[in-house]
């Protein structure tokens, strides 16, 4: 079981904005496809989820912006979980420009555990916790990868 889930993406000239650079909506497909790919490597796909009857729905996202990423780059996507406690679950991310190890974006989303048939949030089953590590800010690997301690970005809001 992979603690920190890695992607590669090869930016394509379709992920660029009117900036010249990748744009917003890129970022957020990366992150919600890299998301899904950990937690099917974790043994949960979306098919697993949807026998359960609960699975993960999008309570926010933020994304800071470090650098620009430009068409032809190929970016490194790291994931992990930072935390998953009660309904709740964050997960962090870090992309990484392959060419000059710069880390051009960190972001996070905070997710909620979800009953499909209610909507309503529901605990964590036993199962989904047991299938993922948390990987706090400080770890060395984390460390390792973003040649410093990650930091904290900006999504605080938790609902009750």
């Amino acid at each position: 079981m992979a603690r920190i889930h890695l992607d590669r993406i090869a930016v394509a000239a379709d992920a660029i904005d009117e900036n010249r650079h990748v744009g917003n909506l890129a970022y957020l497909r990366w992150m919600q496809d890299a998301a899904t790919a950990h937690s099917a490597a974790q043994g949960w796909p979306l098919e697993r989820y949807r026998a359960a009857g609960a699975g993960w729905f999008v309570r926010s996202h933020f994304i800071e912006y470090l650098r620009p990423a430009l068409a032809g780059d190929i970016l490194l996507l790291y994931t992990w979980v930072r935390d998953m406690t009660g309904r709740l679950s964050t997960r962090r991310y870090l992309f990484v420009r392959e060419s000059d190890g710069v880390a051009v974006a960190e972001a996070e989303t905070l997710w909620v555990f979800v009953d499909f048939d209610t909507g309503r949030l529901v605990r964590i089953a036993p199962e989904v916790l047991s299938a993922f590590s948390i990987v706090p800010d400080d770890d060395p690997e984390l460390v390792a990868l973003a040649g410093r301690p990650v930091r904290r970005t900006g999504g605080r809001h938790r609902p009750r």
